[in-house]
Parts: structure tokens; C-alpha cells; sequence
């Protein structure tokens, strides 16, 4: 049976597509690749999302191999908040599903010198009994170890747990340890599906 559900946070409870922020925003194509390639796209952004480095050590890193200044890189990178917001569909899943005595919880990889910002900025965070961020234990999914402190931190069992994520990637190694789980593949309408799900796993 199923009591519990963890959420990944990224294109799932939010919203968090940088291509599509740079086009409504108007940036060049020319610049939104550099952007993408340079920024988004580097080993410094898994490693924030690690807790590996700091942003400070992110930005002069990747300021020594763009073309980008100090100055623009830390301006895309204040622009994450921006980015980021929430799903509303999805998110009120949430809400419904406290209701019908599930215990809810995320687990996203996310850089930790934004997560309280994003945490204080969206009500949402308020349903869940608890989460992990792979920058607080240094540890990313689709790794197992990130999996299993969850458990650990809540005493949960595997077998009771559904695992809500945007990449397969990311639910295959959480059925690995035993969990249900389920790809959103980014959809912002969830609800019916995840609904469906659990009328015939719980």
C-alpha cells in the first residue's frame, strides 16, 4: 500500500525552463545559446546542485572560459528565482492528497543558495512532512544514496513509497530501491494521471 509520496521539485512542482525564460525575455538567439551552453549546461551547475562548490567559485569558474563577464554570469544566475515558478495544477495536488492521509515529501537536486528563498517564496512547502536536497547531504539523484537517506531521515519503507519525477532516469533508480514510480516528462497537468495511478496501486 502506499502512504507516502515524494516529489522531485524541478518540472514538477515548478516550473524551471530557461530556454523558453530567455525567449519570452527576448535575449538574441546568439546570446541565449552562449547562455545555455555556458551556464546551464556546465559542470558547474551539477556541482552547485551537489553542494560541491559555492556560487561565488561557480561564477569565476565559468568566467574563465566564457566569453560572458563576471558581471552577466551572476546576472543569470540571480535570474533562477525568476525562472522558477510554481505549477499550479500539480501543486494542488497537494493539498487534495494530505487530505486523503498520504505523506508527502521532495526530493530534488537543488543548489542550496537558493532552495530557502524558493522554500520561504512558495506556500506549497507547507504540506510536506519533510525532503532532502541533494546540496544539503551532497549527494544527486539518480544516484541510490540520495534515495536511501530519505528513507532513512523518515523512517520509510520503500515499498510504501511513490516517487514523482520529470526524468525516467531519475524514477528508474528510485524502483530500483523498491519504490512505485512515475515520469511526468514535465507535464504541468499531473493530476488525472497521478489520480489514476494510485486508484490501482493503493
Amino acid at each position: 500500500m502506499i502512504r507516502n509520496i515524494i516529489f522531485d521539485l524541478g518540472n514538477v512542482l515548478l516550473s524551471f525552463r530557461p530556454i523558453e525564460y530567455l525567449e519570452k525575455k527576448e535575449y538574441s538567439e546568439e546570446l541565449k545559446e552562449k547562455i545555455l551552453s555556458d551556464i546551464f549546461h556546465t559542470k558547474e551547475w551539477l556541482q552547485l546542485d551537489n553542494g560541491d562548490i559555492t556560487l561565488p567559485e561557480a561564477i569565476d569558474s565559468i568566467s574563465q572560459r566564457s566569453s560572458l563577464t563576471k558581471e552577466e554570469i551572476e546576472c543569470i544566475f540571480n535570474l533562477r528565482t525568476d525562472i522558477m515558478v510554481p505549477l499550479d495544477q500539480n501543486v494542488n495536488l497537494l493539498p487534495e492528497l494530505e487530505k486523503r492521509g498520504f505523506r508527502l515529501y521532495y526530493l530534488s537536486n537543488f543548489p542550496l543558495d537558493i532552495f530557502h528563498k524558493i522554500k520561504s517564496d512558495n506556500a506549497f512547502f507547507n504540506y510536506f512532512d519533510g525532503g532532502l536536497i541533494s546540496a544539503e547531504v551532497r549527494y544527486s539523484k539518480p544516484g541510490s544514496r540520495i534515495y536511501e537517506l530519505l528513507l532513512e531521515k523518515y523512517s520509510l519503507k520503500s515499498e510504501e513509497c511513490l516517487f514523482i519525477d520529470d526524468l525516467e532516469v531519475n524514477v528508474k533508480a528510485a524502483e530500483e530501491i523498491g519504490m512505485t514510480g512515475f515520469v511526468t516528462h514535465g507535464s504541468a497537468k499531473i493530476d488525472k494521471e497521478v489520480n489514476d495511478l494510485l486508484s490501482i496501486i493503493h
